[in-house]
Formats: structure tokens, C-alpha cells, sequence
């Protein structure tokens, strides 16, 4: 258990860490045509496809960067401490936000930067965790994200500021109800069948076969 912790908790720290080593590499280029930033995510554009995977590592400034930062390793290390595989959550979660934001995003010329929709994402999924899951663990976590950062979901209005990408935050909160409706949801939805005995459980065997339970 305290070794899957370790990993977990330097997973989080790597992640973040990567990060800042992208925003400290991209100090110098902005002074050059080498702006990272260009990667970004612009919507309906072939180059502002890359944007999805780029964005949550680029950000506009250090008060931008410091903002996400504090948000995103909780969260993290919420979604690491109480779920399974929480690496695949976040690579699900990021390309489910910024690919809705890339296909329906209002304004083509505007360039989305930043881990922000990703934060977005990660509270919403854990929010509907704790209510599909109905596990005291993922309710408490529920609640902590409620009391936490309940004021971030004025980001999700227009008039958040212009300069704000409340779409990136909007599409990520679509993005965190939608994969835990459909993963823990799912899951939750499966247990209830079994219990009620609607259906059998199925287990599978050590060579990966499924085999009924009777």
C-alpha cells in the first residue's frame, strides 16, 4: 500500500513537474517565432489539432501557470488516492475535453492554453463519482471538491472574461460527467443488477476467459 502511494503521489509530481519544465523551456522561445504557445488548441483548424493533447502543458504566463498548478495537484491527487487506473482517467478526460472543444469551439481564431479545462474535467468527474459510486470514499471526495472549488463553475459563463477560455472550461465539465456516466455509472448501474439478481455476475478465469458464476 505506502509503495502504491509513493507511485501515485510521483506520478502526480511528475506530471505537474512536466508542466512547469515546458513553461520554463518556453520562456526564451516567446522571445522568438519558437512560441510553444502556437501549439495550442484552435478549433475546426488542422494545426490547432495537436492543441489537444498540447494544451494542458502550454500556459500564457506565470500567474496563468500558478493558477492551474495548487487546483490540478489536489485534484490529482484526489482522482490517484480513490480511483482505479487514474492515468487513463486524465488521458480520457483531456482528449474527450479538448476534442468537443476543437470540434465545437465557438471562436476559430482563439488559441486555448492551459491545464484549466483539465481541472474542470477532474472536479466534475469526481463530483459524479461520489454520486454514482455512493462509496463513502468517493462521497467525502465529492463533497471536498464541492467546498474546495465550487466558485470555479462561474468559469463556466461567458462572462468569466474575455480573456478566460471558459469554452475549454465548459467542454471540460462535459467531459467529466459524461466518462463518469459512462464508466462509473456504468459500473455502478452493473453492481445494482447483480445484487438484485437481474443478472449473473461474470468473472474471468486466469487465462482471461469469462466464465458464469452459478
Amino acid at each position: 500500500m505506502k509503495l502504491q502511494l509513493k507511485k501515485n503521489l510521483l506520478s502526480v509530481l511528475a506530471f505537474v513537474g512536466l508542466i512547469w519544465a515546458v513553461y520554463l523551456i518556453n520562456l526564451p522561445l516567446k522571445l522568438s517565432d519558437y512560441n510553444l504557445n502556437q501549439f495550442g488548441l484552435q478549433p475546426r483548424t488542422l494545426h490547432g489539432l495537436i492543441g489537444i493533447f498540447a494544451m494542458p502543458f502550454l500556459h500564457d504566463g506565470l500567474n496563468h501557470l500558478l493558477g492551474n498548478t495548487v487546483p490540478l495537484v489536489v485534484l490529482l491527487m484526489m482522482l490517484t488516492f480513490t480511483r482505479p487506473n487514474p492515468r487513463r482517467i486524465v488521458v480520457c478526460l483531456a482528449v474527450m475535453s479538448g476534442g468537443m472543444l476543437w470540434v465545437v469551439g465557438w471562436d476559430r481564431t482563439q488559441v486555448h492554453v492551459g491545464a484549466s479545462g483539465l481541472i474542470y474535467a477532474l472536479a466534475v468527474f469526481l463530483m459524479a463519482a461520489g454520486y454514482y459510486d455512493r462509496k463513502i470514499i468517493s462521497i467525502i471526495v465529492a463533497l471536498f471538491v464541492v467546498v474546495l472549488y465550487g466558485g470555479l463553475f462561474w468559469g463556466l459563463l461567458p462572462m468569466a472574461g474575455k480573456d478566460v477560455s471558459w469554452e475549454g472550461h465548459l467542454w471540460g465539465a462535459v467531459a467529466g460527467g459524461l466518462f463518469a456516466a459512462q464508466t462509473v455509472g456504468r459500473l455502478g448501474r452493473s453492481r445494482q443488477l447483480v445484487a438484485s439478481g437481474a443478472v449473473m455476475p461474470v468473472i474471468s478465469d486466469v487465462t482471461g476467459n469469462s466464465a458464469d458464476k452459478h
